[in-house]
């Protein structure tokens, strides 16, 4: 572990610039014996990847994963430049803290570093410094205060025993973040020590982030070991930070006041005389922040300025919290409060300043700390009636006022193939009513707790009779979030306020749904709707609710959105087709009745939803049509395509494992899409002839933490057996903001599409990343493996990751392999005569190039639409990519939703394209399709298409001519 020490600081350096100082270290590293001279390069690598710039006047330089082999002992040095180095954009560094690891240690550096960064600003205090030993006090810090305020303290909870009431102990102390989760196993619950007048005190080191104190006392008096107990303390211990509590704690019990402590009927009472941290009986103001991305750094910052312009303490917490709350004129502790859109902040100021101060302030949040807000609904707007909240629809006003007419002709997003004709049934959450209150929370805790048994095994039953994998995956989560023991501690919070199962179960739902609706993430945005639907299932069962009946005839559901518990009374005999208000291409509607089988069309906007019971709708799944009240000649047109559609699938059906080649003998290669390797042997029988997009990303959600090689490699093997030959193209692991796993923290971003996601997170953790190459390479077996790289937008992020393909190769020879990217990205299109020298393939992702091509998010409710692969813009930059890799002889595939478009297929093959790949359902229209091509004539009806203005233009193109 690297450790601070004042011997291996080397004070009064100087340095001319960042390569200079960079050089020096590197001298001074190898002079200790501590690297190889190369070791300077990987310094120089790891700035020009980004700099290590770390605050506050210090820099933490080290290598790259490439240059780990340099190091000889893990080690650290610090240089001292109390005349400042340029680190860049401005950037003066005082003190360069220079790492040699051979793996992640310099992680718990930084960890120790942070107390030290937290409030003040270092970098005077580093020019002045004198001696080593000042140098490691100030990045040490100050010692950790012991954490106790009213958070920490619950009075009359419920508890049947001394375990269950250690456990509420533990339970603020987790959501304090005072302590981890393998705290629980550190607590010598038999040791326990008796302090007398029913008080007893227990504590552990295991597993502590910061130093903490929690005090519960039971509603009813409890016996343990055959003594009274009626209060218990919890200490989270790290050094002597509860040393001035616990004297004051022996005095009160040598004085005979321990009764003022059980006996307690408020948490002031507990902090006065155990001198924790007492909320100041100071004027207050409160204000809900608007803010749709919470108390982030640029309005926190616009608010700390606000404070530091009033000479005196101004504090700030959540309503409703017992807490002291923290300084309004610290940027650090603002952003570690994570308000959050919605949530009310309470301002506390000094008497002298609160007249002045407190409107100041509530008026700077008002209108949005710098930021455009849009009002907050009323207050008990939201709340009210958390169960319809659940059941989120549009206001009936904006249906009514949408209503569609007879005959009108509705265009929206394509979800699912085919043509679906019925009477409409529209289907609307209902309404369930319930107590506010219950019993007591013992009882209401049982009743949750058997309503959360039942329905994770009703779910257990769908995801067994499922023979759908991604349907199977959804419920799958569904029944983490129903054993998730975060949610279900915050409704125990809210079951001791006196609230019913029903009532405290659908606020936190409700709460936990709003709190990732407000990143403005469309895959957060899902997993609000995957909470709001697994909410409504423990409603529904709370109170003994039955679902709906479907009818028996063929209908057409229409919804709001079809969320994954209606699939269980989706009867898919009678289900003709599937329209929605809302979702994209992507939403769980979508992706349902793909997975079904069912025509379907999503985003159609809130009209539908006022559509008159019974109405005949004629539905195009592949167009995105649809048609109110047809009349009987739009009806015969549609039955004969439909007739026409199932018979072209029928004769492709038997033919789907031939090859894909054109009428004048042009091939191109079909390959599947897949996501788990259980759904290999599926596309291997549907005709693909190889897996063109392995999704890594399950085999890492499925697990508590980073999976290892051996995990990993197993996964990979199962899909290598089942392609018996066929060759695998593996994704790299592709997360970041926008698909964050649960042990990768990472920070929310303004825009996590245009932040640190694919290769550029992968390159941060790179023992993840070799991992899984590992495991890649270790499986292949003599068997043909490509590995892609995703969001590659420069030549220096593949050079890197390339270059650690190629160290490991050396290790684990692999006969046929091939190394390539993704074209996601417009620049790496634009460059791609560049990389083509380099790559053995591209592999390109319309879904994400056209969103970053067109600036529209392809999961926007309202622009979706149009973020269509078929705009000219688009298409040229595929053209650009396949001209450049041809000319150095590799190979182009393409994996986005746009290779299975039927009229996208004739221009993807004219531009040349070599692969396509696809949802195995769609392998043999694909096949069919190519077959009735010819590639001449594809290829100038390419040509032609670049020159077209828009999407629309080129589909009406290519619709006339083939």
């Amino acid at each position: 572990m690297l450790e601070l020490n004042a011997q291996h600081i080397h004070m009064h350096q100087a340095a001319a610039d960042k390569p200079a100082a960079l050089a020096l270290l590197a001298e001074v590293l190898v002079a200790d014996g501590l690297v190889a001279p190369g070791y300077l390069d990987g310094l120089r690598a790891r700035e020009a990847q980004g700099s290590t710039f770390l605050g506050q006047g210090i820099a933490i330089p080290h290598g790259t994963p490439e240059t780990r082999d340099q190091v000889f002992t893990t080690g650290v040095r610090l240089l001292h430049f109390p005349g400042g180095v340029d680190w860049g954009n401005g950037q003066q560094v005082y003190l360069a803290i220079g790492i040699a690891a051979r793996s992640d240690e310099h992680l718990r550096l930084l960890q120790l570093l942070t107390r030290a960064l937290g409030e003040g600003d270092l970098s005077e205090a580093l020019q002045k410094v004198h001696s080593p030993e000042a140098i490691i006090d100030l990045l040490q810090g100050a010692p950790q205060e012991l954490a106790l305020d009213g958070e920490l303290v619950a009075l009359g909870v419920a508890a049947d025993d001394f375990d269950e009431l250690a456990w509420q102990g533990v339970k603020l102390l987790k959501r304090a973040q005072c302590v981890e989760p393998g705290f629980n196993a550190g607590l010598a619950l038999s040791q326990a020590l008796p302090l007398g007048d029913g008080l007893w005190w227990l504590s552990s080191e295991q597993s502590v982030q910061s130093p903490g104190l929690a005090f519960v006392t039971p509603i009813n008096s409890l016996v343990h070991q055959g003594q009274p107990l009626n209060g218990l303390f919890v200490l989270a211990s790290l050094g002597e930070a509860h040393r001035a509590m616990l004297e004051r704690l022996c005095n009160l019990l040598i004085e005979g006041r321990g009764q003022e402590l059980s006996q307690a009927t408020s948490s002031r009472v507990v902090l006065e005389a155990l001198g924790g941290e007492v909320p100041a009986d100071w004027p207050s103001a409160q204000v809900p922040l608007a803010n749709p991305h919470g108390l982030h750094a640029r309005p926190a910052k616009v608010l700390t300025e606000i404070a530091q312009a009033f000479d005196g303490d101004i504090r700030v917490r959540l309503a409703g919290s017992e807490i002291a709350g923290v300084s309004v004129k610290s940027l650090s502790k603002l952003l570690a409060m994570g308000a959050q859109c919605s949530q009310v902040l309470e301002f506390i100021a000094e008497p002298s300043i609160a007249g002045d101060a407190l409107p100041a302030l509530v008026r700077a949040v008002e209108e949005g700390l710098g930021e455009e807000v849009e009002p907050l609904p009323e207050p008990g707007q939201v709340m009210e009636n958390a169960g319809a909240s659940l059941a989120a629809q549009p206001d009936q006003k904006t249906v009514e006022h949408a209503a569609l007419r007879v005959g009108e002709r509705v265009m929206a997003i394509a979800a699912s193939p085919g043509i679906a004709i019925g009477p409409v049934l529209v289907r609307k959450p209902q309404v369930i009513d319930y107590p506010k209150h219950g019993e007591s929370p013992a009882v209401e805790l049982q009743r949750l707790d058997a309503a959360l048994d039942r329905v994770f095994s009703e779910i257990g039953v769908l995801i067994e009779e499922s023979q759908v994998a991604s349907i199977r995956d959804i419920f799958t989560t569904h029944q983490a979030m129903l054993r998730d023991p975060a949610l279900r501690e915050e409704v125990q919070v809210r079951l001791q306020k006196g609230l019913s199962a029903e009532a405290a179960w659908v606020e936190e739902i409700e709460n936990a749904a709003q709190q990732q609706e407000s990143l403005h993430d469309k895959l957060l945005a899902e997993r609000a709707a995957d909470l709001r639907d697994v909410g409504r299932r423990v409603l529904a069962c709370l109170t003994g609710i039955e679902a709906e009946q479907a009818p028996d005839e063929p209908y057409i559901l229409v919804m709001d959105e079809v969320a994954p518990s209606d699939v269980a009374t989706l009867n898919c005999q009678r289900v003709a087709g599937i329209l929605t208000a809302g979702g994209g291409a992507t939403s769980h509607s979508a992706i349902i009745a793909r997975a079904l089988g069912i025509p379907a069309i999503v985003g159609a906007g809130p009209g539908v939803l006022g559509l008159a019971p019974n109405t005949l709708l004629l539905l195009d799944g592949e167009r995105g049509e649809l048609l109110v009240a047809p009349s009987d000649a739009q009806l015969a047109d549609a039955r004969s395509e439909r007739a026409e559609r199932e018979e072209r699938k029928r004769l492709a059906n038997e033919r789907r494992m031939e090859p894909a080649i054109t009428r004048d003998g042009h091939p191109v290669e079909i390959a599947a899409n897949i996501g788990a390797a259980g759904e290999t042997a599926d596309a291997v029988s549907l005709g693909a002839e190889g897996i063109g997009l392995l999704r890594t990303e399950l085999v890492f959600m499925n697990h508590s933490q980073a999976p290892d090689q051996g995990t990993q490699e197993a996964e990979y093997r199962r899909v290598l057996e089942a392609l018996e030959g066929r060759p695998l193209v593996v994704r790299t692991l592709d997360v970041g903001g926008d698909k964050p796993l649960p042990y990768w923290p990472m920070p929310a971003e303004e825009n996590p599409f245009l932040g640190v996601r694919g290769i550029r997170l992968s390159l941060q953790r790179p023992d993840i990343l070799e991992t899984q190459l590992r495991a890649l390479l270790a499986s292949a077996d003599g068997r043909p493996l490509r590995i892609m790289f995703p969001m590659v937008g420069n030549i220096d992020e593949w050079r890197t990751a390339k270059a650690m393909v190629d160290r490991l190769r050396a290790e684990l020879p692999v006969a046929d392999l091939q190394v390539g990217i993704m074209i996601e990205i417009p620049s790496a299109a634009l460059i791609a005569s560049v990389l083509a020298r380099e790559v053995d393939f591209f592999s390109i992702g319309t879904n994400d190039l056209t969103q970053y091509t067109l600036a529209i998010d392809r999961g926007h409710p309202t622009l979706s639409g149009q973020a269509d692969g078929l705009h000219p813009a688009v298409l040229r930059l595929i053209d650009m990519t396949v001209e450049a890799a041809h000319a150095q002889g590799k190979w182009v595939g393409v994996c986005g939703e746009l290779a299975a478009d039927a009229l996208a297929v004739p221009m993807l093959v004219g531009l040349g394209v070599d692969e396509l790949s696809v949802s195995a359902r769609s392998i043999a229209l694909v096949k069919a399709r190519v077959r009735e091509l010819d590639f001449s004539a594809c290829q100038r009806l390419a040509r032609q298409a670049l020159l077209l203005p828009g999407a629309h233009e080129v589909r009406a193109f290519v619709g006339e001519h083939c």
